[in-house]
């Protein structure tokens, strides 16, 4: 407002004093008088309204500078308000209404002395001129309004990108806390468990040490959890950036072992070197899954067989345990979801459920094509 305010300030004081000057050449024109400048005034202070209400300030100002013609004054700097309104109202996108009304006012101001004041017609030359000048004056506020809206588009998208990226910088960081705090928070608890059920005969000391590990292992993982869905929004896509890799499963195991789980590790096909993506997503869904092992399938075995072809890994994670908590809605833990987000974000599949007569099963294909 404080920008056209200023505008329409200089246009006034320009027209006037421009067209007071211009009268003083033109004799036979009506004298310029108060009226006169309370028409121009009008003129040059709708302009403060251009860019909120274009249509409206295009027809005050035509209706004023009409008004101005009509009466006889004379000719000067009075079509700048028009100039500016009719431009205004192109770039806002009213490039329909504008040109109607760059119509009428062809129609219409030069005549105005041959029908109020019997004077001479407009000569051929004058009509080719106005017309070619209104063309350009379309022209030029048109060219201008497109780069205006491809200037906003790509900022719209530059922003959009940015914040995809900030998106997937947090759901990168959701499933690393998951995957990776998350495994050694429940293998803690489930240790402590193990712990305290074999050994009954444990001092008191020993035990309430114990105790207080596995209470606070757990109260963690609920943290942990907390936090994950502040960082994790429905919607949001999978990064394609993980870490770590199929080089570290022998740790897996290890750590699976620690925890009373045996773990047998399989391998068809040969055994190439995988793109960091795919490799990383398959240490990722093995990690998950043996955690969920330990976590809800009771004293349990588990097979993990990595199938290498020609266009895809498969990873196969099978148990012979209770079922994980989950198995009544499979993929409804956050585990699994995350599971089934790096399988597609590298444009796989995942498949988690019981099995026919007990255990539970994950299975990923994790195409290798485009993941380089």
């Amino acid at each position: 407002m404080w920008v056209d305010g200023a505008l329409s300030v200089g246009i006034a004081v320009f027209i006037t004093i421009g067209t007071y000057f211009a009268s003083q050449g033109q004799p036979e024109r009506r004298p310029f008088d108060a009226w006169a400048v309370a028409i121009l005034l009008v003129s040059a202070g709708a302009l403060t309204a251009r860019r909120r209400h274009p249509v409206a300030t295009l027809a005050v100002v035509f209706v004023a500078t009409f008004a101005y013609l009509g009466l006889g004054y004379a000719q000067g700097p009075v079509w700048l308000p028009l100039i500016v309104a009719y431009f205004s109202a192109v770039i806002r996108g009213k490039g329909i209404v504008a040109a109607g009304f760059a119509v009428a006012g062809f129609l219409l101001f030069p005549w105005l002395d041959r029908l109020l004041r019997d004077r001479s017609a407009p000569s051929l030359g004058a009509l080719v001129a106005l017309a070619a000048w209104l063309l350009v004056l379309l022209g030029a506020a048109e060219f201008i309004r497109i780069r205006r809206e491809r200037a906003a588009e790509a900022l719209r998208v530059h922003e959009e990108e940015a914040r995809a990226r900030a998106i997937e910088e947090r759901l990168r960081i959701a499933r690393e806390l998951h995957d990776a705090l998350g495994h050694h928070l429940s293998l803690i608890s489930v240790q402590a468990g193990v712990a305290l059920h074999v050994n009954e005969e444990l001092p008191e000391p020993v035990r309430g040490s114990l105790t207080a590990i596995k209470q606070s292992s757990g109260e963690a993982l609920t943290e942990l959890r907390s936090v994950l869905e502040i960082l994790r929004q429905e919607g949001e896509r999978a990064p394609r950036t993980p870490t770590s890799s199929l080089d570290r499963i022998d740790d897996l195991v290890t750590q699976a072992a620690a925890a009373g789980i045996e773990v047998r590790t399989e391998t068809d096909g040969n055994v190439q070197t995988l793109p960091f993506g795919v490799d990383v997503a398959a240490f990722r869904i093995v990690q998950e899954a043996l955690t969920n092992v330990a976590r809800h399938a009771g004293q349990a075995s588990a097979t993990v067989r990595l199938g290498y072809g020609n266009d895809a890994l498969t990873v196969e994670i099978d148990d012979d345990g209770n079922g994980i908590s989950t198995a009544s809605t499979p993929g409804t833990g956050k585990g699994v979801v995350g599971m089934r987000e790096r399988a597609a974000a590298l444009g796989g599949d995942l498949e988690a459920g019981p099995k026919p007569g007990g255990g539970f099963r994950v299975r990923a294909r994790l195409p290798l094509e485009g993941a380089r």
